[in-house]
Protein backbone atom coordinates (compact mmCIF):
# COMPACT_ATOMS: atom_id res chain seq x y z
CA UNK A 1 0.00 0.00 0.00
CA UNK A 2 0.95 3.21 -0.55
CA UNK A 3 -0.35 6.23 1.33
CA UNK A 4 -0.47 10.10 -0.03
CA UNK A 5 -0.51 12.89 2.21
CA UNK A 6 -2.21 16.58 1.37
CA UNK A 7 -2.16 19.19 4.26
CA UNK A 8 -4.94 21.86 4.26
CA UNK A 9 -3.00 24.37 5.94
CA UNK A 10 0.40 26.11 5.93
CA UNK A 11 0.61 24.56 9.30
CA UNK A 12 0.20 21.23 9.01
CA UNK A 13 2.22 21.05 5.75
CA UNK A 14 5.21 22.77 7.84
CA UNK A 15 5.39 20.00 10.33
CA UNK A 16 5.09 17.41 7.76
CA UNK A 17 8.22 18.83 5.91
CA UNK A 18 10.35 18.57 9.30
CA UNK A 19 9.08 15.25 9.63
CA UNK A 20 10.82 14.18 6.26
CA UNK A 21 13.76 16.43 7.45
CA UNK A 22 14.13 15.05 11.14
CA UNK A 23 14.20 11.44 9.91
CA UNK A 24 16.40 11.88 7.36
CA UNK A 25 18.60 13.44 9.67
CA UNK A 26 18.25 10.89 12.37
CA UNK A 27 18.57 7.91 9.32
CA UNK A 28 22.00 9.16 7.84
CA UNK A 29 23.54 10.82 11.48
CA UNK A 30 23.16 6.88 12.32
CA UNK A 31 25.51 5.93 9.49
CA UNK A 32 28.87 5.34 8.97
CA UNK A 33 29.91 6.69 6.12
CA UNK A 34 31.16 10.41 5.17
CA UNK A 35 28.62 10.71 2.22
CA UNK A 36 25.85 9.47 4.56
CA UNK A 37 26.89 12.26 7.55
CA UNK A 38 27.07 14.57 4.98
CA UNK A 39 23.46 14.27 4.07
CA UNK A 40 22.67 14.29 8.37
CA UNK A 41 24.78 17.59 8.10
CA UNK A 42 22.12 18.87 5.48
CA UNK A 43 18.73 17.97 7.15
CA UNK A 44 20.19 19.76 10.19
CA UNK A 45 20.34 22.79 8.44
CA UNK A 46 17.49 22.35 6.40
CA UNK A 47 15.32 22.07 10.28
CA UNK A 48 16.88 25.20 10.64
CA UNK A 49 16.13 27.67 7.98
CA UNK A 50 12.04 26.00 8.13
CA UNK A 51 11.53 26.03 11.76
CA UNK A 52 13.59 29.79 11.57
CA UNK A 53 10.61 30.92 9.66
CA UNK A 54 8.01 30.80 12.75
CA UNK A 55 8.14 30.51 16.06
CA UNK A 56 7.11 26.94 15.77
CA UNK A 57 7.86 26.14 19.65
CA UNK A 58 5.29 28.32 21.18
CA UNK A 59 2.86 26.43 18.35
CA UNK A 60 3.77 23.16 19.31
CA UNK A 61 3.69 24.05 23.44
CA UNK A 62 0.15 25.12 23.22
CA UNK A 63 -1.24 22.68 20.68
CA UNK A 64 0.15 19.95 22.99
CA UNK A 65 -1.75 21.65 25.94
CA UNK A 66 -5.08 21.66 23.97
CA UNK A 67 -4.78 18.09 22.94
CA UNK A 68 -4.26 17.43 26.64
CA UNK A 69 -7.22 19.14 27.74
CA UNK A 70 -9.03 17.15 24.80
CA UNK A 71 -7.83 13.70 26.26
CA UNK A 72 -8.10 14.30 29.47
CA UNK A 73 -12.55 14.23 28.70
CA UNK A 74 -11.89 11.03 27.89
CA UNK A 75 -11.07 10.06 31.66
CA UNK A 76 -13.21 6.96 32.84
CA UNK A 77 -14.76 6.72 29.22
CA UNK A 78 -15.85 2.77 28.77
CA UNK A 79 -15.13 2.63 25.14
CA UNK A 80 -11.68 4.16 25.57
CA UNK A 81 -8.11 2.05 26.65
CA UNK A 82 -7.03 3.90 30.42
CA UNK A 83 -3.41 2.31 29.61
CA UNK A 84 -3.23 4.05 26.05
CA UNK A 85 -4.63 7.20 27.19
CA UNK A 86 -2.39 7.18 30.28
CA UNK A 87 0.50 6.54 28.11
CA UNK A 88 -0.49 9.27 25.45
CA UNK A 89 -1.18 11.71 28.32
CA UNK A 90 2.86 10.79 29.33
CA UNK A 91 3.97 11.39 26.48
CA UNK A 92 2.17 15.10 25.68
CA UNK A 93 3.68 15.87 29.59
CA UNK A 94 7.32 14.81 28.52
CA UNK A 95 6.96 16.54 25.24
CA UNK A 96 5.84 19.57 26.80
CA UNK A 97 8.42 19.82 29.20
CA UNK A 98 11.13 19.06 26.83
CA UNK A 99 9.68 21.96 24.46
CA UNK A 100 9.64 24.44 27.74
CA UNK A 101 13.34 23.23 28.57
CA UNK A 102 14.40 24.89 25.06
CA UNK A 103 15.57 28.38 25.57
CA UNK A 104 16.38 31.47 23.47
CA UNK A 105 15.49 30.74 19.61
CA UNK A 106 14.91 27.40 18.25
CA UNK A 107 18.12 26.22 17.47
CA UNK A 108 20.71 28.94 18.53
CA UNK A 109 23.12 26.71 19.89
CA UNK A 110 23.49 25.44 16.68
CA UNK A 111 23.70 29.01 14.99
CA UNK A 112 26.39 30.13 18.14
CA UNK A 113 28.78 27.90 16.65
CA UNK A 114 31.02 29.61 13.61
CA UNK A 115 32.31 26.76 12.15
CA UNK A 116 28.40 24.96 11.43
CA UNK A 117 27.04 27.97 9.95
CA UNK A 118 30.21 28.61 8.14
CA UNK A 119 29.32 25.00 6.60
CA UNK A 120 25.88 26.23 6.57
CA UNK A 121 26.19 29.16 4.14
CA UNK A 122 28.57 27.22 1.55
CA UNK A 123 25.83 24.56 2.05
CA UNK A 124 23.50 26.92 -0.13
CA UNK A 125 25.98 27.41 -3.28
CA UNK A 126 26.31 24.66 -5.62
CA UNK A 127 29.42 22.58 -5.24
CA UNK A 128 30.11 25.23 -2.42
CA UNK A 129 31.34 22.47 -0.12
CA UNK A 130 34.31 21.38 -2.11
CA UNK A 131 37.41 20.62 0.00
CA UNK A 132 39.56 23.52 -0.96
CA UNK A 133 36.46 25.68 -0.23
CA UNK A 134 36.41 24.50 3.46
CA UNK A 135 39.21 22.04 4.10
CA UNK A 136 38.02 22.11 7.73
CA UNK A 137 35.27 20.22 6.81
CA UNK A 138 37.05 18.07 4.65
CA UNK A 139 38.91 16.81 7.80
CA UNK A 140 35.68 16.24 9.75
CA UNK A 141 34.22 14.10 7.07
CA UNK A 142 37.67 12.34 7.15
CA UNK A 143 37.26 11.55 10.95
CA UNK A 144 36.79 8.55 12.05
CA UNK A 145 33.21 7.11 11.99
CA UNK A 146 32.16 7.29 15.62
CA UNK A 147 33.36 10.71 15.75
CA UNK A 148 31.24 12.35 13.25
CA UNK A 149 28.09 10.13 15.03
CA UNK A 150 28.95 11.42 18.37
CA UNK A 151 29.10 14.86 16.86
CA UNK A 152 25.38 14.69 14.75
CA UNK A 153 24.38 13.29 17.76
CA UNK A 154 25.35 16.02 19.99
CA UNK A 155 24.21 18.26 17.31
CA UNK A 156 20.66 16.59 16.79
CA UNK A 157 19.88 16.68 20.76
CA UNK A 158 18.99 20.27 20.98
CA UNK A 159 16.60 19.90 18.60
CA UNK A 160 14.94 16.52 19.70
CA UNK A 161 12.68 18.42 21.84
CA UNK A 162 10.84 19.72 18.63
CA UNK A 163 10.68 16.63 16.88
CA UNK A 164 9.21 14.41 19.77
CA UNK A 165 6.42 17.18 19.85
CA UNK A 166 5.43 17.32 16.67
CA UNK A 167 5.49 13.33 16.04
CA UNK A 168 3.11 13.41 19.03
CA UNK A 169 0.60 15.80 16.91
CA UNK A 170 1.49 14.13 14.01
CA UNK A 171 0.34 11.20 15.64
CA UNK A 172 -3.13 12.10 16.59
CA UNK A 173 -3.92 13.89 13.42
CA UNK A 174 -3.48 10.96 10.95
CA UNK A 175 -5.40 9.01 13.61
CA UNK A 176 -8.20 11.00 14.06
CA UNK A 177 -10.31 9.99 11.12
CA UNK A 178 -12.00 7.15 9.73
CA UNK A 179 -11.05 5.35 6.51
CA UNK A 180 -13.84 5.42 3.44
CA UNK A 181 -13.73 3.43 0.42
CA UNK A 182 -13.85 5.13 -2.88
CA UNK A 183 -14.05 4.83 -6.31
CA UNK A 184 -12.89 7.49 -8.67
CA UNK A 185 -14.83 7.02 -11.68
CA UNK A 186 -12.91 7.86 -14.53
CA UNK A 187 -10.27 8.76 -12.09
CA UNK A 188 -11.85 11.74 -10.99
CA UNK A 189 -13.37 12.40 -7.25
CA UNK A 190 -14.55 15.50 -5.65
CA UNK A 191 -16.20 16.16 -1.79
CA UNK A 192 -16.92 18.66 0.65
CA UNK A 193 -14.81 18.48 3.96
CA UNK A 194 -17.57 17.12 6.30
CA UNK A 195 -15.68 19.77 9.17
CA UNK A 196 -14.30 23.01 8.50
CA UNK A 197 -12.05 21.56 10.64
CA UNK A 198 -10.12 19.52 8.49
CA UNK A 199 -6.29 19.95 8.30
CA UNK A 200 -5.37 16.79 6.03
CA UNK A 201 -6.52 14.12 3.63
CA UNK A 202 -5.04 10.88 3.29
CA UNK A 203 -5.35 8.64 0.02
CA UNK A 204 -4.70 5.39 0.48
CA UNK A 205 -3.46 2.62 -2.82
CA UNK A 206 -2.42 -0.61 -3.68
CA UNK A 207 0.91 -0.52 -4.60
CA UNK A 208 0.31 -2.16 -7.72
CA UNK A 209 -2.29 0.59 -8.70
CA UNK A 210 -0.49 2.37 -11.55
CA UNK A 211 -1.88 5.91 -10.86
CA UNK A 212 -0.83 8.63 -9.17
CA UNK A 213 -2.71 11.46 -7.14
CA UNK A 214 -3.08 14.99 -7.46
CA UNK A 215 -5.11 16.86 -5.31
CA UNK A 216 -5.99 20.46 -4.80
CA UNK A 217 -7.54 20.88 -1.35
CA UNK A 218 -7.77 23.63 1.69
CA UNK A 219 -10.14 23.34 4.53
CA UNK A 220 -13.38 23.49 2.61
CA UNK A 221 -13.01 21.64 -0.88
CA UNK A 222 -11.07 18.65 -1.81
CA UNK A 223 -10.33 17.07 -5.31
CA UNK A 224 -8.60 14.48 -6.60
CA UNK A 225 -7.42 13.87 -9.87
CA UNK A 226 -5.39 10.69 -10.74
CA UNK A 227 -2.85 10.51 -13.15
CA UNK A 228 -0.70 7.87 -14.91
CA UNK A 229 3.06 7.27 -14.10
CA UNK A 230 4.97 9.19 -16.27
CA UNK A 231 7.70 7.63 -18.97
CA UNK A 232 10.71 8.56 -19.40
CA UNK A 233 10.65 11.91 -21.36
CA UNK A 234 6.70 12.42 -20.97
CA UNK A 235 4.76 14.45 -18.60
CA UNK A 236 2.23 11.81 -16.69
CA UNK A 237 -1.65 11.81 -18.70
CA UNK A 238 -4.84 11.73 -16.93
CA UNK A 239 -6.33 8.46 -15.48
CA UNK A 240 -9.06 7.83 -17.59
CA UNK A 241 -10.21 4.41 -16.21
CA UNK A 242 -11.76 4.46 -12.46
CA UNK A 243 -9.31 4.13 -9.53
CA UNK A 244 -10.65 2.40 -5.92
CA UNK A 245 -8.14 4.06 -2.96
CA UNK A 246 -8.92 4.74 0.86
CA UNK A 247 -9.63 8.40 1.98
CA UNK A 248 -8.87 9.28 5.37
CA UNK A 249 -9.93 13.19 6.86
CA UNK A 250 -7.95 13.96 9.21
CA UNK A 251 -8.93 16.96 12.18
CA UNK A 252 -7.60 17.69 15.22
Amino acid sequence: MITYEYPFSERVRTLLRLEALFDKAIHFSRLDGAAENHIAMGGIFEILDVVGRSDLKVDLFQELERQKQVLLGFRDNPEISETALSGTLAEIEQASTALLGLTGKFGQHLRDNDWLMSIKSRAAIPGGLCEFDLPSYHYWLNQPAQNRRANLEQWLRTILPVRDALNIILRLLRTSGQAEHICAVRGQYQRMPSSVTAQMARITLSSEEAAIPEVSANRYALNIRFVLPPEANNRPHICERSVEFELTICAL
